[in-house]
């Protein structure tokens, strides 16, 4: 399985089968300046209706659109229904988090996810091996609360997403709080990373990409 950070929330999956699929696709706007999407995929997963995940045309190929737990080309996408604020979603309403599995590899994306998981919501999720999980505050968890997320599930990769940038000017924090203090911490020159299912890190690692776009 390969996967490449386009920018922001948005990834590009491609299972060994050439089986493509994108995550949370955006638009750009004021304060917001990172490339166009120009990828195609065949499967496009959306968290939430809002313009930075939600721009599902930009993304060429006729791709299905996953909204809620789905079936398709053979995946399966477990939708977890969470908030994007921690007041119950009056805020900012709901997310729904993305487990899938991809050449025996199961990754987790959690859209715009507001609060630490319940209970319930950890047991849902399940397995992860590649977890995509936001760490800039203010829209979304912070980067102590992304820190306590990522322990909740216990994935074997962690990588970092939705946070701040050279080419955005919206008011998150950038990466660093979240990798301060922060153990088996690789930070690689390039937006594309292959895994492997006998390849996965014995211990937890978190994984920085550099956006693509």
């Amino acid at each position: 399985m390969k996967l490449k950070w386009l920018a922001h929330a948005s990834f590009l999956i491609t299972a060994d089968d050439g089986t493509r699929i994108i995550t949370d696709p955006y638009a750009t706007g004021e304060g917001f300046k990172h490339g166009e999407i120009n990828e195609s995929a065949d499967i496009v997963t959306v968290s939430h209706e809002h313009f930075d995940h939600n721009n599902t045309a930009a993304v060429k190929g006729d791709p299905q659109v996953v909204k809620y737990t789905a079936e398709v080309k053979g995946i399966s996408f477990k939708a977890v229904v969470t908030t994007h604020d921690d007041k119950g979603g009056s805020e900012r309403g709901n997310n729904n988090i993305y487990c899938f599995q991809v050449d025996d590899i199961r990754v987790c994306h959690m859209g715009d996810l507001g609060h630490l998981l319940t209970d319930n919501q950890v047991v849902e999720v399940g397995e992860v091996h590649v977890l995509l999980i936001p760490v800039g505050g203010f829209f979304t968890i912070d980067a102590k609360t992304a820190g306590m997320v990522a322990e909740q599930v216990r994935a074997q990769v962690i990588i970092p997403m939705h946070y701040k940038t050279e080419k955005m000017n919206l008011p998150i924090s950038d990466v660093e709080g979240f990798l301060k203090d922060k153990d088996n911490v690789t930070r690689l020159d390039t937006s594309e990373v292959e895994f492997t299912r006998a390849g996965l890190p014995s211990s937890p690692q978190i994984i920085v990409l550099r956006s693509a776009l």
